[in-house]
């Protein structure tokens, strides 16, 4: 009892204390902001307002951009950038900072303005301008300043437009970027300028107003136009989209990512400002050193391109291309895409002319599509791996003839992907919606349905619906307009619908790794920035394979298509013999009849596909091939091009030299080597 009390007598005690410390501190805390605002506030204002602070921003680089193998395909260049920065400037002063400026670097315009130009006029030559429209005209006419404005500006004659002079054209440029940007921020009037230019206008920024020199970059294409379409661009922001880029943090002048990958990952890339703070007093001179918070490149992009692999892909696709030139009804081209059917990683995408083309533009595919339509068969039941069906010239109700490459006669499930009958898959659509050919007539009862339930093994594959690539502006083809029931015949075997090529080596991708859809992809790994360009930095993040859905197929029917792919190629018949090599490829070649408007003129022609993979055996790699519009007499080049891309993938699995600079040749690194070995033996001997 006594021990509770004792504890209980020095528990007031202790907190006295403890109260009695905290007053103190507050006190001491309290005198010492009285001595700061009373006794020292008015020198500390006085010495604030004698330190002017001015906090330009530093341009922070871009992240590069890597292919699969750390080669970089995407840098950065040290640029020295002109800017003006428009503080409510009055337009003679934007006139007399243009005149000087002009003394020392030059500036074009890629194309005139003809009401800022007028703007332009109307500054230079004044009392001109207001004769145009007197104040006492503008008065007796009830018109505002700014309607009064507009008036003179369309009085302003053509002819007094061309009178300007030479030295008043070159002006112009200048006085225009002056005022396109926005207030009280820089605005970039020339990138890239010389160090000799940048060193003239810094010692003579005195006489310039607004005008400073920053340290910027832009970005270089390691291997030129090599996937550049698909890297997209830099640019301002589109003012559509001003907002949210303000909402997180960016300032209205700087430099997005616009398209593509540019755009898509606009958020990795984007560098971190650093800012360069200048310390001076009222009369302009520097209190002390200026100080620089550092900024820090954007975190780079390994992509899953392997530029080895995109560069030889586009030599086989210019020399196959280029060789048939003339046998295009339209503009020559071709598409290749391969892909990791496992991962979805896209190694080359590759376009003649373009390579976004690849998931930007469709065709119909013909016969490659076939796997789909027969497993769309055997899982309603309406045809079994035994079914066999004669194949012979059709005509039915509502329908033109329809036919294969030939008659076939009878053949199953395997031959008729062997050897592309088109007659097995009508079959299969017309059994679809109950149509008894020589029974049913004209009544197709509710054939809607048989697009419906085509369309939806499709889409399964990826055929007809957004693969879910990263990439924005992907293109789903056209579903053609379904109201006529002999079209559905032409869907079943690929002459309707049109799908992109990337489209198309998802759909061999899903059919070769076991019904897996799995989204293709572009990036691989974001990375922190490097200590040096040659070198990969940290792992930021590890994108993962994204699988869309599983084909809600039985494994035994996608057995069955997997043969008859195997047989296209290794068949008796098959129509892609050609491919046949060591590594087994398997795979459906197609051929779509379509028409051309050339010159107002409508020219039959043929999409000439192929869709495949190898080894048959343990997929690996699984390409698509599109050829289109080319004249109906030159077949084989789609099938050409297959076997060359296969080639060139298995080869580079044994052999790799890493790929081409601008200008370079392997035949230059030949002699390299020969020249290490002679000089090796020499020192030997």
């Amino acid at each position: 009892m006594n021990e509770k009390k004792n504890r209980r007598n020095h528990l007031p005690v202790r907190l006295n204390i403890l109260f009695f410390l905290v007053f103190l501190l507050f006190s001491a805390l309290i005198l010492r902001l009285g001595i700061i605002q009373i006794v020292q506030g008015e020198e500390f204002q006085e010495q604030l307002e004698r330190t002017v602070n001015i906090s330009a921003p530093i341009e922070a680089p871009r992240g590069l951009i890597y292919d699969r193998y750390g080669n970089v395909l995407v840098d950065n260049e040290l640029l020295f950038t002109v800017t003006f920065t428009n503080r409510h400037t009055p337009q003679q002063e934007m006139l007399e900072t243009a005149e000087k400026l002009n003394k020392y670097i030059s500036l074009t315009l890629p194309r005139i303005n003809d009401r800022e130009l007028r703007e332009y006029w109307g500054l230079l030559y004044p009392e001109e301008f207001e004769e145009k429209l007197t104040v006492e005209e503008a008065s007796e006419l009830e018109l505002s300043n700014s309607d009064a404005h507009t008036e003179r500006i369309n009085a302003i004659t053509q002819e007094e437009l061309d009178s300007l002079t030479e030295h008043e054209m070159e002006i112009f440029p200048f006085w225009r970027e002056f005022n396109v940007g926005y207030n009280n921020l820089p605005h970039k009037i020339k990138r890239g300028i010389t160090y000799e230019e940048a060193a003239l206008i810094m010692e003579n920024l005195e006489e310039l107003p607004g005008i400073d020199i920053i340290r910027d970059s832009d970005r270089v294409y390691i291997y030129e136009d090599s996937l550049r379409s698909i890297f997209g661009r830099v640019g301002s922001i589109p003012r559509d989209e001003i907002d949210f880029y303000l909402a997180n943090g960016y300032e209205r002048n700087e430099q997005v990512g616009t398209s593509y990958l540019e755009y898509q990952y606009e958020s990795v890339l984007r560098g971190r400002k650093g800012r360069l703070n200048n310390f001076m007093d009222g009369s302009g001179n520097f209190l002390r050193n200026p100080q620089e918070q550092l900024g820090s490149r954007g975190n780079d992009l390994v992509l899953t391109f392997d530029m080895e692999l995109q560069q030889r892909v586009q030599e086989i696709i210019r020399n196959e291309v280029e060789e048939v030139e003339s046998k295009f009804v339209g503009d020559p081209d071709a598409y290749v895409v391969v892909m990791e059917p496992h991962t979805g990683d896209i190694l080359a995408m590759v376009g003649y002319n373009n390579d976004q083309g690849t998931f930007t533009h469709a065709y119909e595919p013909g016969s490659a599509i076939k796997g789909v339509t027969v497993l769309a068969g055997l899982d309603t039941g309406v045809v079994s791996t035994n079914t066999r069906i004669l194949d012979r010239t059709i005509n039915l109700p509502q329908s033109p003839p329809i036919s294969s490459h030939r008659p076939l006669g009878y053949v199953d499930v395997y031959s008729a992907l062997e050897q592309s009958s088109n007659i097995y898959m009508v079959e299969i659509a017309m059994r679809l919606v109950g149509y008894i050919p020589g029974v049913s007539g004209t009544n197709w009862g509710n054939f809607y349905r048989g697009y419906d339930i085509l369309r939806s093994y499709y889409n399964q594959f990826g055929l007809g619906i957004n693969t879910g690539i990263d990439l924005p502006n992907e293109f789903r083809g056209i579903g053609t307009d379904s109201s006529y029931p002999g079209s559905l015949l032409f869907l079943s075997f690929g002459q309707f619908d049109t799908y992109t090529p990337l489209q198309l080596a998802q759909y061999v991708s899903t059919l070769s790794n076991g019904g897996y859809r799995i989204a293709p992809r572009v990036v691989k790994e974001i990375r922190e920035p490097g200590s040096s360009r040659d070198e990969l930095g940290p792992l930021s993040q590890q994108l993962e394979p994204k699988v869309l859905n599983k084909v809600d197929i039985d494994e035994s029917y996608m057995d069955s298509v997997r043969r008859g792919f195997y047989q296209v190629v290794y068949g008796n018949r098959g129509t892609g013999q050609l491919l046949q090599a060591p590594y087994e490829p398997a795979g459906k070649t197609g051929t779509a009849q379509v028409t051309i408007n050339r010159d107002g003129n409508l020219l039959e022609a043929n999409n000439q596909t192929f869709v495949g993979y190898a080894p048959y055996d343990n997929p690996e790699v699984a390409i698509s091939v599109v050829v289109p519009g080319m004249h109906v007499d030159e077949g084989g080049v789609a099938n050409r091009i297959s076997k060359e891309v296969f080639d060139a993938y298995f080869e580079l699995k044994e052999n790799r030299r890493g790929p081409l600079l601008p200008g370079e040749t392997y035949e230059e690194f030949d002699d390299d080597e020969d020249d290490e070995d002679e000089e090796i033996e020499e020192e030997i001997n």
